[in-house]
C-alpha cells in the first residue's frame, strides 16, 4: 500500500484534495478554501490543495518557533532521518516522478532525473552536515589578544521560510529544506502554486523518516497573498527563495532584518569561439536550451558564436535538435514537454516574434499549440531585440554574432542578471581569461550550466541574487556565527 495514501481525500468527482502538514497534523489548518491544479499538458485536473489564510500561516509559524526538539538532535540523529529519507524517496521513485509530471509538465525522463537528484542530495548530506563542525582561533597572533582564544561554532538560525518555483518542485525545495532541518532550524515551506503537490509528497516522505511533524510545516497558495504574509511575519528568521528577479526584489524590499538567500533569474550566455570542438559544444548548448523547454534559470538563453564557424553550427545544431521530441511528457522519449502556464507561453511568443519583427531569421520552430512550444532557433539575433537581454524560460536559442570573444565579453556582461555563463574553445589560456572576465556566480568551460546536486557552488551576482547554495554552502547561508571567547588565566 502507499505510504502517500492519507494526505489526500477523493471528492464527489474522484480528484484529489491534497492535505497540508501544520502543527503536526495533515488536516489541522482554518481555511476551507481550495485552489485547483491542473496539468500543463491536457489540462485536467491534477488535484486540490488548501489556499491557506494568514492565520494559518501565523499559527504555524507560532509554533515552529517554540519547537526546540529539533535542535536538540545531535546531527547524527538528523543525518539518519535524511538517510532514511533517501531509501523511503528511492523506494517510491516513479510515483513521485508521475506527480511531478503530472504538475509541471516537464517529460517524465527529466522528472526521474530530478528525483535521481534529490536521492542524491539525501546521500550527501554527511559531506554537507561537515560546515558544522565550527573551528578554533588562536590567540597569539594577535597583541590584544595574547591569552585567548576562540571557538566559533555555527547555531540554528530559528524558522526558515523556504519559497521555491515551479521548474523543479522536488529538488530546489528539497535543497532548501534538507540543509535547514541539518542546522537544526524548524521550517515552514510554501511551494509554487502552479506546482504545489509535489513538496506535499515530500513532507510525507521526512516524516515517514522520522523527521518530527511539529519541525516542518508547508502553506499552499498565493504568492502574494500567502508568501507576503509568510516572507513579513516576525518570526521568520531567514528566507531561501528560488524564483523570478521581480518577486525577488520584492521580498528584499519588503522584509525587515531577516537573513537572505535569493536565487533568482539568469541569462546564460554560450560563448563559442572558432577554435572550439563544435560537436561539443553543439551537444551541451542544445541540452542546455531545450531541456524542460528551457525553463531553468541556468538555461542557455544566447549564444555568442565567432562569426566565422556561425553557419557550420547551425547545421550541426539543426541536426540535434532533432533529436528533442516534443510531446506527450509521460511518454519516455518525450524530450520537451508544455511550458508552465498561459503567461509563460505568451511570454515566450512575445520575445520570438519581436525578434522577427526586428530582423531575426526564424530557423526552425517559432510556433506553438495550447502550451506547447516548438524547440526555436534564431539567427542574426541583435541586441535592439527583447530576447537578447530577457530571460526567456522556454525553448529558444537566440543566436548572436561577434567578431571575437572581446566583443562576446562585452555583451555577456551588459546583462542586468549574473547567475551562469559557459564558454566552448580548445585554448585553455583564453578559457581562463574569459571565465575571470565574465559576471556571472559560475562560469563553466566547454559545458553547458548545470548544477546537479549541488557539489559546487553557485548562486548569482547582481539581480540574480544572494548568496550561494550547495553542499555545505546553503547551511553557511542558514546558520548564525557564535564565537566564545576564553581568557586564559
Amino acid at each position: 500500500m502507499s505510504i502517500f495514501k492519507d494526505i489526500y481525500v477523493e471528492n464527489e468527482n474522484g480528484d484529489r484534495e491534497y492535505k497540508i502538514l501544520i502543527n503536526g497534523c495533515w488536516d489541522c489548518y482554518f481555511t476551507t478554501e481550495k485552489i485547483e491544479v491542473r496539468n500543463p499538458s491536457d489540462n485536467k485536473i491534477v488535484g486540490y490543495v488548501p489556499n491557506c489564510t494568514e492565520k494559518d500561516i501565523e499559527t504555524a509559524i507560532d509554533e515552529l518557533k517554540e519547537y526546540k526538539k529539533i535542535e536538540n538532535y545531535t546531527p547524527i540523529e538528523r543525518l539518519e532521518i535524511m538517510e532514511r529519507a533517501y531509501e523511503i524517496l528511492l523506494g517510491n521513485k516513479d510515483e513521485v516522478a508521475k506527480i511531478i509530471t503530472q504538475e509541471s509538465g516537464k517529460p517524465i525522463s527529466v522528472s526521474l532525473g530530478e528525483v535521481s537528484a534529490t536521492a542524491e542530495r539525501l546521500k550527501l548530506t554527511l559531506q554537507e552536515v561537515r560546515a558544522l563542525y565550527g573551528e578554533y582561533i588562536a590567540g597569539e597572533w594577535v597583541h590584544d589578544t595574547q591569552n585567548k582564544f576562540a571557538i566559533v561554532m555555527r547555531k540554528p538560525i530559528g524558522v526558515v521560510a523556504s519559497i521555491s518555483s515551479f521548474n523543479y518542485p522536488l529538488y530546489i525545495a528539497a535543497a532548501k529544506i534538507i540543509p535547514a532541518i541539518l542546522a537544526g532550524n524548524t521550517v515552514i515551506a510554501k511551494p509554487s502554486s502552479d506546482t504545489p503537490i509535489t513538496l506535499i509528497y515530500f513532507a510525507k516522505i521526512l516524516e515517514e523518516a522520522g523527521l518530527p511533524k511539529k519541525a516542518f510545516s508547508i502553506v499552499t497558495g498565493s504568492g502574494r497573498k500567502v508568501g507576503d504574509a509568510l516572507i513579513q511575519n516576525r518570526n521568520i528568521a531567514a528566507i531561501t527563495f528560488t524564483g523570478s528577479t521581480n518577486i525577488g526584489m520584492h521580498i528584499a524590499k519588503s522584509v525587515d532584518v531577516k537573513k537572505l538567500h535569493l536565487e533568482l533569474g539568469g541569462k546564460a550566455s554560450a560563448i563559442v569561439l572558432k577554435d572550439s570542438n563544435l560537436e561539443n559544444a553543439v551537444k551541451h548548448i542544445v541540452k542546455g536550451t531545450f531541456r524542460n523547454s528551457g525553463q531553468r534559470c541556468d538555461a542557455v538563453s544566447r549564444v555568442l558564436i565567432e562569426k566565422e564557424i556561425k553557419n557550420e553550427f547551425i547545421e550541426k545544431v539543426l541536426e540535434e535538435s532533432k533529436k528533442y521530441k516534443l510531446g506527450d511528457p509521460l511518454d519516455k522519449k518525450t524530450q520537451v514537454g508544455p511550458v508552465i502556464n498561459k503567461k509563460a507561453i505568451e511570454r515566450v511568443d512575445r520575445l520570438v516574434k519581436d525578434a522577427i519583427k526586428k530582423g531575426a531569421k526564424l530557423i526552425i520552430g517559432g510556433k506553438y499549440n495550447d502550451l506547447f512550444y516548438e524547440p526555436t532557433i534564431l539567427d542574426n539575433v541583435t541586441l535592439d531585440m527583447d530576447i537578447a537581454w530577457e530571460e526567456i524560460f522556454g525553448p529558444v536559442m537566440p543566436i548572436i554574432e561577434v567578431n571575437n570573444y572581446e566583443e562576446a565579453i562585452e555583451i555577456s556582461n551588459k546583462s542586468e542578471y549574473g547567475l551562469d555563463s559557459c564558454v566552448f574553445t580548445e585554448n585553455i589560456n583564453i578559457a581562463l581569461k574569459i571565465g575571470k572576465a565574465l559576471e556571472d556566480g559560475t562560469v563553466s568551460i566547454n559545458s553547458a550550466p548545470g548544477h546537479g546536486v549541488g557539489h559546487f557552488p553557485f548562486g548569482g551576482n547582481k539581480k540574480s541574487g544572494i548568496g550561494r547554495e550547495g553542499l555545505k554552502y546553503s547551511i553557511d547561508e542558514l546558520t548564525k556565527l557564535h564565537t566564545i571567547v576564553i581568557n586564559q588565566i
